[in-house]
């Protein structure tokens, strides 16, 4: 198959270029003027997104472990252009996390449509409780490395990043542990500072989870968590884009201030995702209820809890909005995410050799068609 367009997304440009690709694999990039199968115009043909934080949609939470559940949602989020994505837990209690786990894991070796499911976010449950943000107290325990075992054990070593509290895992062994078997630590739901955050990094963590929200704030005498996410140039940093949890303005900041490289987008979306306001849901043991704005918040506390964005609409907040500039962005939410899991050999890129997975944008941002390994999806 042969597919073209005056902008293709290429190497930080957008060029006049058919792309072909055979058995899931982009086999050539060729001139414009060869003859195409699909003809796209001017629209653009970026990389495929890729979500490393989001905890489910359609009704459907990771900690819910219902496989038709979690196919739907593979199905769904290719319309917002994902092509591969972490399926992310919410803190609660072992038994509710152990089937979680081992219910991706079940559904991977059985097999699902759309997105690729590329592994697991281990959120929690090891947290610090003064930033637990959404997350639900009752169920936060200390950092232990024999529980994480087998917490991956059960998820057939598919958990990819942990997130958690580095001040509250002693000596750092969790931190150590983790980053030595081929899981990232992400620093979050923190109130570690900044020299804490130096530490952790020095001992294998590797990226800081939602950047600004449930961690030490940036202050000029103590710079905090967030002060090592802007500081620590070869740390990533997810950053959620619904300019509900950052304003434009700070999205603005962090971009201006972080390596290119090193930023990733993510949606941070829940089982609401895909629902009108007012709708309410059950997150972690807690109701949760969708503000017309799109966020969602626990009822009684009325604490944010996370997000209803789809990634196109986050790509779009982040260049119209917050006025990023369009390569940083589009790196942010393709080969960022693929580099920071270690799959940015096939991943992220639209290259000969990597995966044929693409999205095709409207100048509105809405998605034109999807392609997983060359297949199209809408």
């Amino acid at each position: 198959m042969k597919i073209k367009s005056s902008r293709v997304y290429v190497y930080g440009d957008l060029i006049k270029a058919v792309i072909e690709t055979e058995n899931g694999k982009i086999t050539k990039i060729l001139p414009y003027e060869f003859d195409a199968d699909i003809d796209y115009g001017d629209l653009r043909i970026l990389p495929g997104f890729i979500d490393v934080h989001c905890h489910g949609a359609y009704g459907f939470d990771t900690n819910y472990a219902d496989p038709e559940g979690l196919r739907k949602w593979t199905k769904g989020i290719v319309s917002e252009g994902v092509t591969g994505f972490l399926a992310t837990t919410v803190t609660e209690k072992k038994e509710v996390l152990l089937k979680a786990v081992r219910n991706v894991a079940d559904v991977v070796k059985e097999g699902y449509e759309g997105a690729k499911i590329l592994g697991i976010h281990f959120e929690g449950p090891y947290l610090d409780m003064n930033y637990k943000g959404a997350q639900p107290p009752e169920a936060i325990v200390p950092p232990s490395v024999e529980e994480f075992r087998e917490y991956q054990q059960a998820a057939d070593n598919l958990i990819r990043i942990i997130t958690l509290a580095p001040e509250h895992d002693p000596d750092l062994a969790l931190t150590r542990y983790a980053s030595a078997n081929g899981t990232v630590v992400s620093m979050g739901h923190s109130a570690a500072t900044y020299e804490q955050a130096v530490l952790a990094a020095a001992n294998g963590a590797r990226s800081i989870t939602h950047t600004y929200n449930a961690m030490t704030p940036l202050k000029h005498r103590e710079n905090g968590l967030v002060g090592a996410a802007l500081r620590m140039s070869g740390l990533y940093s997810e950053i959620i884009c619904d300019c509900n949890h950052s304003t434009p303005q700070a999205l603005h900041i962090f971009f201006d201030a972080k390596d290119a490289d090193h930023a990733v987008m993510i949606s941070d979306s829940l089982m609401c995702k895909g629902f009108e306001a007012g709708t309410k849901f059950m997150f972690g043991g807690h109701e949760i209820e969708i503000y017309p704005d799109g966020s969602a918040h626990l009822v009684e506390e009325k604490n944010l809890a996370g997000s209803t964005m789809k990634m196109n609409e986050g790509l779009r907040n982040l260049v119209e909005r917050a006025l990023v500039p369009f390569d940083k962005a589009v790196k942010a939410c393709t080969i960022n995410p693929a580099r920071l899991l270690g799959l940015d050999d096939h991943l992220g890129k639209i290259q000969t050799g990597y995966d044929c997975d693409l999205v095709i944008l409207n100048d509105d941002y809405t998605v034109k068609q999807t392609y997983v390994k060359g297949c199209p999806q809408l």
